[in-house]
Parts: C-alpha cells; sequence; structure tokens
C-alpha cells in the first residue's frame, strides 16, 4: 500500500509527506520519500524545505544517503544545501562523494566556508578534492577522478584478480586496470574481461594493451569527451606532461561535458553569452549583462539595413509594390542562413566537419541551395506575375534565388573561416547571420529590379 502511494503521488504531496516524517524523526520513510522526489524532480527536494528542515533531513537520511543524492543535484543547488549544515556534517557528506563531484560542488560554495569544510575533513579526500580545484573545471584535470585501480607489470593475472577485490569499492569503475611503473607513469592498460579470462600464471605485462590512448590534464574537455565518444571508451585515462597517470574521465562525465557544450553552443546560436549557472538561478543583471553586447551589435548592423533602404528611397516611389515583398524576402534569406549556420555548427561540434573541408561544404551548400531557389523562386514568380505582372514575377522570383544561394554561401563560408581563425564558430549566431543577409538582400532585391524593371 505504500509503495503504490509513493508511485502515484505528486511531488508537493510527497514533499508534504517528507515534512511530516522529519517531524516524526521517521529515518526509513523520509529516506524513502526523499529518493522518489528526487526521482520526480530534483530541484522540488530541497527548495520546499527551510534551513531547519533541510538539518533535520540531513540527519535522518545519513552521510552515505545525503551524499547520494546531493551527487544527482546540479553542483549549484547541492553547495546551497551543503551551505545550510554544520562544518563537521558537511565535511563527512563530503567524504562520501566521488572526488571530481565532490570538486565540483565545493567551488560553488562561499570561499570561507568552503576551506573551513576542507580543513574539517580527513587529510587524504582533502588533499584529492584540493588537487582537483588546481585545475581550470574544463579541462581533462578538471573532470577526471584520481580514483582509478592501477597496478605494476609484473604481477600475476590470479594475484590481480585478489587485489581488484579488496580495492573494488574503492575505484569509480573497474572496467579498466592501468599498468603503472613505480614513478607512476603510464605503461599500457588491462580490460577486466581479459584479465579474468586468462591464465592464472600470466604476468599483467603479456597482457595488457601498451602504450594506450590517453589525455593531457590540460586538454580541453570537449576534446576529452569526443575522444572518449568516438573511441566508445567507458573511461580514458589522464596524464601530465612526464607520462604519470593522474586520473580518468568516464562516461557519466563526458555525458555532463557534452550536456554543458551543448547548452553553451545553442546559447551563443541565440545571440547571447552562455550563462556560467543555471537559469532559474540567474539574475535579471546577469541576464542584462550575457546579452546586451550582442544586441547592441546586431542593432547597430541593422543600422546598415536602414541605409540600404534609404539608399534606394527613389527606386522604392517609382515602384511602391517593390516595398510589400522586402519582408517575404529578407525574412526567406534569413531562415536559409540561419539554417545553414546552424548544420554547419552542429556538424563541426560533433567532429563531422573541419576547415579541411571547406570546398566540400561549401560545393554542398551551394547544391542545395540551388534546388532550394529553384523551387521558392518558382512560387515567389508565380505569385508576383499573377498580381502585378509577369517582369515583376521574374524580379522577385530571381531575387528569392540568388537570395537563398548568397545566404547559404555566407552560412557555410563564415564559420568554418572563423574556426580557422581560431574563434569560437559559435558566435556566428543565427541573429547575426540574418541582420547581415537583410542588409545584402536588400542590396541583391533592389539591383535585380532595377535591372529588369529599368528603376532607380
Amino acid at each position: 500500500m505504500e509503495g503504490a502511494t509513493l508511485s502515484t503521488a505528486s511531488p508537493e504531496a510527497i514533499l508534504d509527506r517528507l515534512r511530516s516524517a522529519i517531524d516524526q524523526q521517521d529515518g526509513e520513510l523520509a529516506r524513502a520519500l526523499a529518493r522518489q522526489l528526487l526521482d520526480e524532480d530534483a530541484a522540488e527536494l530541497f527548495e520546499g524545505l527551510d534551513r531547519t528542515e533541510i538539518r533535520a533531513l540531513a540527519a535522518l537520511l545519513g552521510d552515505e544517503t545525503l551524499a547520494d543524492l546531493l551527487s544527482q543535484l546540479d553542483e549549484h543547488d547541492a553547495a546551497d544545501i551543503l551551505e545550510q549544515l554544520p562544518v563537521e556534517h558537511a565535511a563527512d557528506v563530503l567524504e562520501e562523494i566521488d572526488p571530481d563531484d565532490a570538486a565540483d560542488i565545493i567551488v560553488q560554495v562561499d570561499p570561507d566556508f568552503s576551506e573551513d569544510i576542507l580543513v574539517a575533513m580527513e587529510p587524504s579526500d582533502a588533499a584529492e578534492i584540493r588537487e582537483l580545484m588546481a585545475y581550470r573545471p574544463d579541462t581533462a584535470g578538471g573532470i577526471m577522478t584520481p580514483e582509478f585501480v592501477a597496478m605494476e607489470p609484473g604481477l600475476r593475472a590470479d594475484r590481480a584478480i585478489a587485489a581488484l577485490r579488496k580495492v573494488a569499492e574503492e575505484a569509480e569503475t573497474i572496467y579498466y586496470v592501468y599498468i603503472t611503473d613505480p614513478e607512476e607513469h603510464l605503461l599500457g592498460v588491462l580490460s577486466l574481461h581479459r584479465l579474468v579470462l586468462s591464465r592464472p600464471d600470466a604476468l599483467v605485462e603479456q597482457l595488457m594493451f601498451p602504450d594506450p590512448v590517453r589525455v593531457n590534464v590540460n586538454d580541453d574537455q570537449e576534446y576529452v569527451a569526443r575522444l572518449l565518444t568516438e573511441r566508445n571508451f567507458l573511461a580514458i585515462p589522464v596524464v601530465d606532461d612526464e607520462n604519470r597517470l593522474m586520473g580518468i574521465v568516464t562516461a557519466d562525465d563526458v555525458a555532463d561535458v557534452l550536456e554543458d557544450e551543448a547548452t553553451e553552443d545553442i546559447e551563443r546560436l541565440g545571440g547571447s553569452a552562455p550563462l556560467s549557472e543555471p537559469y532559474l538561478r540567474a539574475s535579471p543583471a546577469l541576464l542584462f549583462r550575457k546579452r546586451i553586447v550582442w544586441l547592441l551589435v546586431l542593432f547597430m548592423a541593422q543600422f546598415v539595413t536602414l541605409e540600404v533602404y534609404d539608399h534606394y528611397k527613389g527606386v522604392l516611389k517609382e515602384q511602391l509594390v517593390l516595398a510589400m515583398f522586402v519582408p517575404i524576402l529578407i525574412g526567406t534569406g534569413g531562415n536559409v542562413g540561419s539554417q545553414t549556420v546552424t548544420t554547419i555548427i552542429r556538424a563541426m561540434a560533433v567532429g563531422e566537419a573541419a576547415p579541411r573541408h571547406f570546398v566540400r561544404i561549401l560545393g554542398k551548400e551551394i547544391a542545395t541551395a540551388l534546388g532550394l531557389g529553384v523551387v521558392m523562386g518558382t512560387l515567389m514568380f508565380a505569385r508576383g506575375a499573377i498580381t502585378d505582372g509577369r517582369e515583376f514575377g521574374l524580379t522577385v522570383g530571381l531575387t528569392v534565388g540568388v537570395l537563398i544561394i548568397w545566404a547559404a554561401t555566407v552560412g557555410a563560408m563564415l564559420p568554418l573561416i572563423l574556426s580557422k581563425l581560431r574563434v569560437d564558430p559559435a558566435v556566428v549566431s543565427a541573429p547575426f547571420i540574418s541582420s547581415l543577409v537583410d542588409a545584402t538582400g536588400l542590396v541583391i532585391y533592389f539591383t535585380v529590379a532595377g535591372l529588369i524593371l529599368h528603376v532607380g
């Protein structure tokens, strides 16, 4: 009965029952409710509780359960909870969290309080977290975990398996065993599958894969994530400049990285600088700072469009009907440009395209644009010819065709050129492409009108 109630209750109802369990000091029910509420909505779990209730819940859950819950929260939310606990309790909870996750959380905590927590922790645990905090968060060192299994090459397979049983609980993953010399230089890697199936007297150095793929502690996290996913590894070793094994990056680590990078690219494509924290935590002032620069750039770019209008105002007076088709023409060009630049940036982000493919990409996009131009240009010709005559239909139809090819060409070229110049191609946002095509599209439109309609 209890399980059925838990499975169908709303987050609000579960939160009310959780408060009741806290008041009654029912630890078993509190743990069950907290876990289910976390599955429903992680933010709801702690947002609805005040400081006193959070402390009481933390005491009921125990260090291990609370650590498990905090590991599943966003690091900003987890840091908020940690700050509401006494220093000693916060230290005990942090010791139960994987070092890489603990480092992500502790950097979001108030600096003074975080230092108190680290001082209260076991020295070895605190040292691991401090070491991870020393690396930039967007590097392999910043996302790696120091909890891995390493062995010497001269160990027998049966003894290696026995050693694994002793350290299995401490390691983040034991799918791979890393082979190092006494100075901790990485020599090779051995899969657990191969180790288990080997002869008991076989030496580890005979079973290992020498010179495995590795990354440096200072490599960009996006490169690490892409390498791990492309190779279908469960983990990848991280070494320093002297090839000493410092940690590993696991598949769950790169899943977070890929989500962060995708979010950043989407925000840039929308013409906004990436947020440094979750949206609901961001203040209006932060949102203003992130958006104002690009908006001003795009706003100033529209002045060029005004200048084009002013230059051709005589043409508009002579053929007023031209003005009626301006929105659909420049809107079509902007849409094509946005589609193209989004497709190219996505392909570059996942490693499917690069500046060296410039000619192939440009040829592919121009060929696509020719097809689009024929279809949409024909429709526009028909619309213009029916209402304003064949010459006018030819003007707007030809303009659409030329504008689509131009927008596709610009949308394909700019990301590749900027990437070659080591500029983030995501800054070539869809709004920027639209603004550029607006101004140039008007020039194309009025030029074609001058040639066919003999105006201006």
